[in-house]
């Protein structure tokens, strides 16, 4: 049977690791030359596929492309462009199976989160049904933590690694000029749903008293009063108060404490920033000086500071979506299985996508300790591994030096999608 070429795309927003998921995928592919001919990447994602625009990762050095596994955010660009279903959307579908036809395209691979999961499943149903079958596989990715099955999500862990951090810092500097200046420092978090990378500021604590002081996550509504109470309780007991909230906070009636009232691509409410909100809560009944800070993009594009946990399991997942594609498994994406929590031992598993697709794990009741303020043991206990370890990129002239990718473009073969 003749090589197939292959399609891997980047979807969703990017991670400090989703492109050692990338080297990992295409090294394990040029280990099968005889299976998997090219592996084209997608500009912009799928966009990359509807509008055949595809980049030739071949023209890459083997150097470049295991320099991708120690640089940050999607080398080949990302999107968010959600496919809608086969029923209302049908044109898109079709012209992804045809420009896979045109480049002789047997297998994809979408490296992304639920919704990417099921777009994956889709194109396999779809390439089946149009006499041209793909090899679908999902490659986990998502700092939210969010995805079913899979023990982490690659990008979790070095997004809570990097909270952790910035927590245990700040904590330092606020408390050091806790006496005359700033009472109360509110660091926001990504998390719309889950409150996993909130959670991982936990981790920052040492012994009782330090920071953080109050965690706001998206699975406890928020009692503005009890919130309040506890403020005031830290700055009298201690000097001073961290707050770590996730973006995803909600109040008691189920309104985004942050709604800007509009929608992302993939019809998401667009949230703001909740710190101002939960800052001007704070100075306007406790009358505390205050400051805050929005982690952002800044969270998940710190590959200064990854943990080697999540590099290496990025990385591994990328392998083996490509094996479970080589040993004839279709419509797969490949899970990490957890063992035991210390020592930290796991291994590779896979779920079928339809298990994955738009679905959302949020944290356990067990997570949560009474308060609905902080973190139990246990969640501790599953956290702390995610972290450990680091895995530094190299370094020149005093900045990290990152892989730059040629990005030959191949040559198109249909028409403009539309026309």
């Amino acid at each position: 049977m003749p090589a197939k070429n292959a399609f891997y795309a980047q979807s969703g927003g990017v991670t400090a690791v989703i492109n050692a998921s990338a080297a990992g995928v295409i090294e394990a592919a040029r280990e099968h030359p005889e299976r998997i001919g090219t592996v084209y990447a997608g500009a912009n994602g799928i966009l990359g596929a509807l509008h055949e625009d595809l980049i030739d990762t071949g023209a890459e050095s083997a150097g470049t492309i295991a320099a991708l596994r120690h640089t940050p955010a999607g080398a080949f660009g990302s999107a968010r462009y959600k496919l809608k279903g086969l029923e209302e959307n049908r044109a898109e579908y079709e012209r992804l199976i045809e420009v896979f036809r045109a480049h002789d395209i047997g297998y994809f691979f979408y490296n992304g989160g639920g919704d990417s999961q099921d777009t994956a499943h889709k194109v396999s149903q779809l390439g089946e049904a149009m006499g041209y079958p793909v090899t679908c596989i999902g490659v986990p990715k998502t700092v939210d933590n969010d995805l079913p099955v899979t023990d982490t999500c690659p990008g979790f862990g070095s997004v809570a690694k990097y909270i952790a951090v910035a927590t245990r810092e700040a904590g330092l500097d606020v408390a050091s000029m806790a006496e005359t200046s700033t009472r109360v420092f509110i660091l926001e978090t990504m998390g719309r749903h889950a409150g996993w990378i909130a959670a991982s500021s936990a981790l920052a604590r040492e012994q009782d008293g330090d920071p953080p002081h109050v965690i706001l996550l998206p699975e406890v509504p928020l009692d503005e009063q009890r919130f309040l109470d506890r403020v005031r309780q830290s700055v009298e007991d201690f000097g001073y108060c961290v707050v770590v909230v996730s973006e995803g906070v909600k109040t008691a009636d189920g309104r985004f404490l942050s709604d800007q009232g509009t929608h992302d691509a993939f019809g998401h409410v667009q949230l703001g920033g909740v710190a101002p909100v939960v800052a001007a809560m704070i100075k306007n009944h406790l009358g505390y000086k205050y400051h805050y800070a929005i982690a952002d993009y800044l969270q998940r594009a710190a590959r200064h500071i990854a943990s080697a946990t999540d590099v290496e399991q990025a990385h591994a997942l990328g392998r083996a979506a490509v094996e479970l594609a080589l040993s004839g498994r279709n419509a797969v994406m490949p899970t990490i299985v957890r063992e035991s929590d210390s020592p930290y031992r796991w291994h590779i598993g896979d779920v079928a996508l339809e298990a994955v697709a738009n679905r959302e794990a949020k944290m356990p009741d067990e997570y949560i300790d009474d308060s609905g303020f902080f973190v139990t043991e246990a969640a501790l206990r599953y956290l702390r591994p995610l972290i450990a370890g680091e895995d530094y990129p190299p370094y020149r002239d005093g900045l990290p030096d990152y892989a730059r990718l040629r990005g030959e473009r191949v040559a198109r073969r249909l028409p403009p999608f539309g026309t």
